[in-house]
């Protein structure tokens, strides 16, 4: 591994991210500061957060303190995606996607908290 980006987990919340970007312009101008930019914010905070917690692998207490808080923002989204489905601006299958990209990510940022030693 050479940088952050590299990490399959980075790649899969980078498109998660993304992929909510994109979806998240469809919802209504009512939302705009509201559900929008929460959703946006935190699934990106979970790639900002992969980042920092690569630039501190060789410290492993820092480390999972990053990959917490990037697990953190993962939920987050996941909160953000409930209100979308509730709200109609998403339909239940992709709202089952979205949420399934996120537990996974949510897995795998859990596997690196828990063994900080196979990121040095």
């Amino acid at each position: 591994m050479s940088t952050f980006r590299d990490l399959k987990v980075y790649q899969k919340a980078f498109k998660l991210a993304m992929n909510i970007f994109n979806i998240s312009k469809s919802f209504p101008d009512e939302e705009k500061y509201g559900l929008i930019i929460q959703i946006r914010k935190s699934s990106r905070s979970v790639c900002s957060s992969i980042a920092e917690a690569y630039r501190k692998r060789k410290y492993p207490a820092h480390f999972v303190s990053k990959t917490t808080d990037a697990d953190m923002e993962n939920s987050e989204t996941q909160v953000w995606l409930d209100f979308a489905l509730a709200c109609k601006y998403i339909d239940r299958k992709l709202y089952q996607d979205l949420k399934a990209s996120s537990e996974e990510i949510g897995k795998m940022l859990n596997h690196m908290s828990e063994n900080p030693e196979s990121y040095k």
